[in-house]
């Protein structure tokens, strides 16, 4: 069964940066994504950026991009999710997830998820 465990988050200005990241202990998906999405009160779950663990091809979601950055150590099969320029529109609680599709990583169908951390910016 998928572990997955996160760190990092918390509060920040707005300007600031910040850095979470996902460590999959065990997994059984064949070439997957990591990645993050994230839930603000009251709102949808949106698809923040993910990494293929195999590859290295990293997506990035349109309000990500140009502040965001994801990169990973394969070696202990960590993402990192590089957040600077941070608005006070990012706070929400960020989830990673691990899956086959990438669509299910960014979207919150994906099964294996960590536990989620909160990011709060202030302005």
């Amino acid at each position: 069964q998928t572990q997955l465990v996160e760190s990092g988050g918390g509060s920040v200005q707005a300007g600031g940066s910040l850095t979470l990241s996902c460590t999959a202990s065990v997994y059984s998906e064949i070439n997957p994504w990591m990645g993050w999405f994230r839930q603000a009160p009251g709102k949808e779950y949106e698809g923040v950026a993910a990494i293929s663990l195999e590859s290295g091809i990293t997506y990035l979601a349109e309000p990500s991009r140009g502040r965001f950055t994801v990169s990973r150590d394969p070696a202990t099969n960590t993402g990192y999710l590089q957040m600077t320029n941070l608005r006070p529109e990012d706070s929400a609680v960020y989830y990673c997830a691990l899956h086959q599709h990438l669509s299910n990583v960014l979207e919150g169908r994906a099964p294996s998820r960590g536990q989620g951390t909160q990011i709060t910016v202030t302005s």
